[in-house]
């Protein structure tokens, strides 16, 4: 949990500080070369802002050490990575969304399997 939170905040502190990386990270193209009435950046911003919220809530459940947040995280996580992994299969965005579609597959995995465990008494 605390990794994940770390990871979003700090991308969403990045889309905030340095968008044009952010998106050539992502497959797109610089903002500064997209047309007038293109509005990546306020939505870029918009995103950014909720992936710094969803980190700061994610490193404050960890330290709670709050299960339930954990639990409900997994379902959600899940359906994150079918709607990315989705949209990357569709063609409706560049490929550099599969990573993000996997590493919510993979935490919600990792994240899944430690609740197993932690419920059937293994560490």
């Amino acid at each position: 949990m605390a990794v994940f939170g770390a990871c979003a905040l700090v991308m969403g502190a990045a889309g905030l500080v340095a968008p044009g990386a952010l998106l050539a990270s992502l497959g797109f193209a610089d903002p500064a070369v997209r047309a007038p009435a293109d509005h990546t950046r306020a939505f870029l911003a918009a995103s950014s802002m909720a992936s710094f919220n969803m980190g700061a809530y994610y490193l404050l459940a960890a330290a709670a050490d709050w299960r339930a947040f954990f639990r409900w995280t997994v379902p959600f996580r899940l359906l994150t990575c079918a709607v990315f992994t989705g949209v990357v299969i569709g063609g409706a965005v560049p490929a550099g969304f599969l990573g993000v579609g996997l590493w919510e597959g993979a935490g919600a995995a990792a994240t899944g399997y430690a609740l197993f465990r932690e419920r059937r008494g293994t560490s």
